[in-house]
């Protein structure tokens, strides 16, 4: 007997901070970063089926592929090819409530999530780490899904305790190409992250960050200036510190605690109404 219908979070992973520190022979980007996940996310559902079913609800279902171009087909697919008779048909809905290409490793986490669910459903016991780094460089660190550095080309992860931080997410409604951000990048040998301090609450956190980047931000602006307008938007409605995550368009802010992320995502919401706008804490 299979399980019944299974669900996952798949959280939004915001890069805190963002250092470039170099490139692979095969094009790859060395990466250093702070990275964390959220209480707001995708939802993935996994039932037993006649045949196999992919569909996707929520906000933003209608930007999403629902062919082997998606990540979840493809980790379905991957996870599938392990152990062909335990992988029987399942229905997989996708709740899509955060935006496409937005930085904040939407897809990835959708990934991550059905190797989580389907590895649960089927009773597959398998590697998920090495399986996730052939889907893509941000899947390993979507599965982990906790507070972490990410090196390398994002597989090394080193897991880190930090206090949960209350933060609101704008997206003011443009896609921007990842590869055309690396494009754009006018340096790709760049300082790596300072130590983090011996104590980790809001306060030091905070401290620390000052003395980070997102190395993708200018380039990213540059392509879609907009998202300037985003982080004024943050700088405005009272957040202590702004900055781009991943290769953009998706801008955060940190605040003091939930109550003045909510004010101020109530407050951005009614000014842009257009944009995508989310009050969340980390998980």
């Amino acid at each position: 007997m299979h399980a019944p219908a299974s669900a996952e979070h798949a959280p939004a992973k915001i890069n805190l901070a963002l250092h470039v520190t170099g490139r692979r022979a095969d094009g790859y980007h060395l990466l250093e970063s702070l990275a964390v996940f959220t209480e707001f996310g995708d939802r993935l559902t996994v039932a037993p089926a006649a045949e196999d079913g992919f569909a996707v609800t929520g906000p933003f279902a209608a930007h999403v592929p629902v062919d082997a171009g998606n990540l979840v087909i493809r980790a379905r697919d991957a996870l599938r090819a392990l152990d062909a008779s335990a992988a029987t048909p399942a229905a997989i809905t996708l709740e899509k409530n955060l935006p496409i290409a937005s930085g904040i490793g939407g897809g990835s986490s959708d990934a991550a999530a059905a190797l989580r669910a389907l590895s649960r459903h089927w009773r597959i016991d398998a590697d998920l780490a090495a399986l996730s780094i052939k889907l893509g460089a941000d899947v390993p660190m979507c599965l982990s899904a906790r507070s972490l550095i990410a090196r390398g080309i994002g597989e090394m992860l080193e897991p880190v305790s930090l206090p949960p931080l209350s933060l609101v997410l704008v997206n003011p409604g443009v896609a921007v190409s990842t590869p055309e951000v690396f494009r754009a990048l006018a340096s790709r040998d760049n300082p790596a992250l300072p130590s983090l301090p011996a104590t980790l609450d809001a306060a030091s956190v905070l401290d620390w960050l000052l003395t980070t980047r997102n190395d993708l931000e200018a380039p990213a602006r540059a392509l879609a200036p907009i998202i300037g307008e985003a982080l004024d938007a943050l700088d405005r409605s009272g957040a202590m510190f702004t900055r781009m995550s991943g290769s953009g368009a998706t801008c955060f802010g940190l605040f003091e605690s939930r109550a003045a992320a909510d004010a101020a995502a109530a407050s951005i919401r009614a000014g842009k109404p257009g944009w995508f706008v989310a009050a969340t804490i980390t998980a």
